[in-house]
C-alpha cells in the first residue's frame, strides 16, 4: 500500500504548531490575552488545545506512516529511535540554560551554547544509518541522566519531562499498539486507561497527606513527581510537574483515538462518509468528555480523562471539517501558511525554544536608560514593538505575531526549497 500525504492533516498540524508559537511567546507575560494562557487549574482554553490535538495529529499520522502494518526488528527499531531522538531533542531544551563551559559567561557562554545545540540537533535531526541514530540517541540520553543525578551544581535541578519527552512516549506505545493489535483491543486500552486513570486519582489514597484528591500540589499524580522526579521538576512549581509521570498514562489514549481515526480513513468507503463519522465521533467524545467534566473535571495540569475526551472530541471534529474542504471539496485557497508550518513541525519544536532563550542572555546596557542593563529579547520588543501600541495586550500579542512572522518566512525557505527536518 502506497504511504498517503493527507494535506488536511498537514494543514491542521500546522495550525497547532503556529498557536503554540504565539501562546508560548507573547511580548510580555505580564499583559497576555486570557485565551492564550493556561487555564489556571480546572477547564479548558484555546491554549489548553494546543498539546492533546499535536498528539491526536501525531496518532492519526501513524496509520497513515506505515499503511501495510508489518512490524519486524526493523520496524521496532524505527519506532524505538524515533522515540528516543524525540525523547532527547525535549529534554535539551530544558539543559540549554543550564550549560556550563570552562567558566565562560555572557556571549562567549552563548555560542558555546549554540554550537552545542546546532551539534545535537544534528545529530538527532540528521539522516543517518539505523546503527549510527541509535548510537547517538542513546549516548545522548545517558549523558542527560548523567548530569542530571550527579553532582555538578549547575544540573541537580534540571527538568527532564516535557512536552516533546510525552508525545515520545506516546508514540512509541501508539505506534506498537497499531502494528501488533487489533482496533478492538486499541478501543479496550483506551477505555482501561481513562476509567483506571480516574480510578487511581479519585480512589487511592495521597500518601502524607491523605484522602484522593483533585487540588493542586497534593493529588496522587503531584505525590508521585515529588517521588520519582524530585529535583527534576517543572521549575516554577517544584512540586508537581504537568507533563509528569502518572498524568502521561491517559494521554496516550489521545494518540489511540487519533490512531483509530487515521484507521477510519482506510476504510473502502466514500469520503464524505468517512468525514461524518470522523464528526459524529468528534461530537460524542465531546459531549462524553462534558458530562464526565461533572464528576472528573477537565484538568490540563494533570491531564484528566473527561479533557482526553473533550480535547480529541475537538480535534476529530476539526479534522473533519478540514478533511470536508480540503481533501474532498479540494478547495485549497488560503491553507497555504498553515501547510507551510505542517510540514516542518520538529525544527519549529526545536529551535523555537531555543531562540528566546538565547536572546535573553545577550545583555547590554540600555541606551534609554543609563547604568541600567537589558537584554536583547526585552530591548527589541519593549522599543521596536510595544511603543506603537496603547494597549498592553495588543501589544504582547503583537510581539508574538512578529515572532510568528519571521518564522513563516524561515519555513517558506525551507518549503520552497523541499527542507524537511524529521527525528
Amino acid at each position: 500500500m502506497v504511504k498517503e500525504r493527507l494535506i488536511s492533516l498537514d494543514v491542521f498540524r500546522g495550525l497547532t504548531i503556529l498557536l503554540m508559537t504565539i501562546v508560548n511567546n507573547p511580548g510580555d507575560w505580564g499583559h497576555v490575552f486570557p485565551p492564550l494562557l493556561h487555564a489556571k487549574w480546572n477547564g479548558c482554553t484555546p491554549t489548553d488545545l494546543v498539546f492533546p490535538f499535536f498528539i491526536f495529529i501525531m496518532g492519526v499520522a501513524v496509520p497513515l506512516a506505515m499503511p501495510d502494518k508489518i512490524y519486524d526488528d526493523t520496524t521496532f527499531n524505527k519506532i524505538l529511535v524515533r522515540s528516543l531522538r524525540m525523547l532527547c531533542l525535549g529534554i535539551f531544551f530544558n539543559f540549554f540554560e543550564k550549560i556550563q563551559l570552562f567558566g565562560l559567561e555572557g556571549i562567549p557562554l552563548l555560542i558555546g551554547r549554540l554550537i552545542i545545540t546546532i551539534a545535537v540537533g544534528y545529530v538527532l535531526m540528521g539522516n543517518f544509518s539505523s546503527k549510527l541514530k541509535n548510537i547517538f540517541a542513546f549516548s545522548i540520553l545517558i549523558i542527560y541522566l548523567f548530569l542530571a543525578y550527579s553532582e555538578i551544581e549547575a544540573y541537580q535541578d534540571v527538568r527532564l519531562p516535557g512536552v516533546l519527552q510525552r508525545i515520545a512516549v506516546v508514540y512509541f506505545v501508539v505506534s506498537l499498539l497499531y502494528l501488533k493489535t487489533s482496533q478492538k483491543t486499541q478501543i479496550i486500552t483506551g477505555v482501561f486507561l481513562l476509567l483506571g486513570y480516574w480510578a487511581v486519582m479519585n480512589l487511592i489514597p495521597v500518601p502524607g497527606i491523605g484522602e484522593a484528591n483533585l487540588e493542586k500540589g497534593t493529588n496522587l499524580a503531584s505525590w508521585l513527581d515529588s517521588i520519582l522526579l524530585k529535583g527534576h521538576m517543572y521549575h516554577e512549581t517544584k512540586t508537581w510537574d504537568p507533563e509528569g509521570i502518572l498524568s502521561t498514562i491517559p494521554s496516550i489514549v489521545n494518540g489511540i483515538i487519533g490512531l483509530l481515526i487515521g484507521q477510519l480513513l482506510f476504510l473502502k468507503i466514500a469520503k464524505i462518509e468517512i468525514a461524518k463519522k470522523i464528526a459524529l465521533i468528534g461530537i460524542a467524545l465531546i459531549i462524553t468528555g462534558l458530562l464526565w467534566n461533572i464528576v472528573f473535571p477537565i484538568n490540563k495540569s494533570i491531564w484528566t480523562s473527561s479533557y482526553v475526551l473533550y480535547t480529541t472530541g475537538l480535534a476529530a471534529t476539526t479534522l473533519s471539517v478540514l478533511y470536508f474542504i480540503i481533501d474532498i471539496a479540494e478547495y485549497k485557497k488560503g491553507f497555504k501558511l498553515f501547510l507551510i508550518w505542517g510540514v516542518n513541525p520538529m525544527i519549529v519544536f526545536f529551535a523555537s525554544q531555543i531562540i528566546p532563550q538565547a536572546l535573553v542572555m545577550i545583555q547590554f546596557e540600555n541606551p534609554h536608560k543609563t547604568g541600567k542593563e537589558i537584554n536583547l529579547l526585552n530591548y527589541l520588543y519593549r522599543y521596536d514593538i510595544a511603543p506603537f501600541f496603547s494597549n498592553p495586550m495588543m501589544a504582547s500579542f503583537a510581539g508574538a505575531l512578529v515572532y510568528v512572522g519571521i518564522w513563516t518566512f524561515i519555513l517558506w525557505i525551507f518549503y520552497k526549497n523541499k527542507l524537511i527536518f524529521k527525528v
